[in-house]
């Protein structure tokens, strides 16, 4: 439907104006909010996410068009938050301790919450201690822990061994990244996964939590 189409496309420009007016004709001709969220915002946003793996476009439009995301978001919230077809799991993102850097961290979340997932961003320079107690207290499937310097990167290990003592590592998968990060280092201190980029993140959780699921059958 060519409607669709140009809200994928504005959300694709970052095009917020635009946007709202399709989504508002889009609204007033009865079309379901979950088409408008679906084929609409979520394919703009996978298009932009595409585009952003391939280097095809860099932070600044990936942030433009986030923006232009929620806009549209917030105007078939009422719409859709009691029928969307919303994934069962909550992501809970941090940057570790002794690190203030979170672009990359809220990039992530981003595409996390346009792919249907609750998240739940506890902020930067977090303690193993309060990873630990964000666990316990929102129930997450996966958490995702960032670091983007070498230094702080170390820390990570002690946060994956703490959630383990805890006895939390059975109930929760771990992931990481950052610009130091690498799959070999998330061997070493036996995280769940790990992702080179955004993009990467969103495929990473749908396949650490499917696998999980057949486990559990």
């Amino acid at each position: 439907m060519k409607i669709l189409k140009d809200i994928a496309f504005c959300v694709e420009k970052g095009d917020s104006a635009a946007l709202k007016e399709l989504i508002h004709k889009a609204l007033a001709e009865k079309l379901p909010a979950e088409n408008i969220l679906y084929s609409g915002l979520i394919a703009g946003m996978e298009s932009v996410g595409l585009k952003f793996k391939k280097n095809e476009i860099f932070i600044p439009e990936v942030l433009i068009a986030s923006r232009a995301m929620k806009a549209g978001m917030d105007l078939i919230r009422d719409a859709f938050i009691h029928r969307v077809r919303k994934r069962p799991a909550t992501i809970l993102l941090g940057t570790v301790k002794g690190d203030i850097h979170d672009l990359g961290k809220r990039i992530v979340g981003t595409f996390l919450e346009s792919c249907g997932y609750e998240v739940k961003d506890i902020g930067v320079d977090v303690s193993k201690e309060r990873f630990v107690e964000a666990i316990r207290k929102e129930e997450p499937a996966v958490v995702g822990l960032s670091a983007l310097l070498t230094t702080t990167m170390i820390y990570i290990g002690d946060i994956v061994e703490a959630i383990r003592e805890a006895g939390l590592k059975q109930k929760v998968k771990i992931i990481i990244g950052g610009a130091p990060v690498t799959q070999a280092f998330a061997y070493e201190v036996k995280a769940d996964g790990y992702s080179p980029d955004a993009v990467s993140v969103v495929e990473l959780v749908n396949s650490l939590l499917k696998k999980d699921r057949k486990i559990k059958k």
